[in-house]
């Protein structure tokens, strides 16, 4: 009786599970361990204010983003690939930066659980991306991946998606470019185009259909706006965007893009 009230008890201070963190940034990839990463000399706790996926303040043990991205250059592209196949593609310079708006990786101690997302749902871990003073980098939602299992550095969208690109007579500075900046930013981390992307968590956004084909007047705009308060059901996971993350100019701008690709559909592939 005793043995079994000893390892009982053995069990219970056992950590819950332990994960693994991949980093795919060139020639070599490296493993880091929960253990390890909660063990690093510049972990420290930080306090996020508003927690984009909490909704509420939230403390996390977290590693500054930049000091795991060695060999990173600003002009670098990055993807963060989370276990739900959520696949938020980031430009390099942002989550390189040492003040403003500053990117962290939060890990999940498995002695201290973090708290479920909602019934049903696991947590944010058991690595999460989050930012201290988001506003002052012009930081979206979707720049918060969490259940993060892997971190890539690739080419950029355009020249690995050439399917997602307006009409090569467009300028740069066209509205319709801008549109498909945003369209990276904000929507390619849930959402494929043309069957283009790496996501597989959210439809196509070109076919069958584009949704400023079924969408008429401003409902698009007000559905980017609030999801649920057009379409409400258990498993709608859709956040919304609202006003100071999304301006009512680069709403337009972004609405733009998806339009002028509903005349650019490209058939996928059998």
């Amino acid at each position: 009786m005793k043995a079994l009230i000893v390892f009982g008890a053995l069990l219970l201070s056992t950590p819950l599970y332990a994960a693994q963190l991949v980093l795919e940034l060139g020639a070599d990839t490296r493993t880091w361990q929960t253990e390890e990463l909660l063990k690093r000399p510049d972990a420290q706790t930080v306090q996020i204010a508003d927690d984009v996926s909490y909704k509420k303040p939230m403390s996390y043990r977290a590693v500054p983003l930049t000091a795991l991205l060695t060999g990173v250059q600003a002009e670098d592209h990055l993807q963060a690939v989370a276990l739900d196949g959520f696949a938020a593609e980031m430009p390099a310079a942002p989550l390189l930066n040492k003040s403003g708006a500053r990117a962290w990786l939060a890990i999940e101690d498995p002695a201290k659980p973090w708290p479920s997302l909602g019934e049903g749902k696991h947590s944010a871990g058991p690595f999460y991306l989050v930012w201290t003073d988001p506003q002052a980098g012009h930081i979206s939602p979707e720049q918060w991946p969490y259940a993060v299992a892997t971190i890539k550095r690739l080419s950029a969208v355009a020249e690995r998606f050439p399917a997602l690109l307006p009409a090569p007579s467009l300028t740069k500075d066209d509205p319709i470019n801008k549109g498909f900046e945003l369209f990276q930013k904000n929507c390619l981390a849930c959402h494929r185009l043309n069957g283009a992307g790496d996501a597989q968590f959210g439809p196509d956004l070109n076919i069958p259909f584009n949704p400023t084909e079924y969408f008429s007047g401003d409902f698009l705009k007000r559905y980017i706006r609030d999801p649920q308060a057009l379409r409400r059901w258990p498993q709608g996971k859709m956040p919304g965007f609202s006003a100071a993350v999304l301006p009512d100019s680069e709403l337009d701008l972004l609405v733009g893009y998806l339009k002028h690709m509903a005349g650019r559909k490209q058939p996928l592939a059998p």
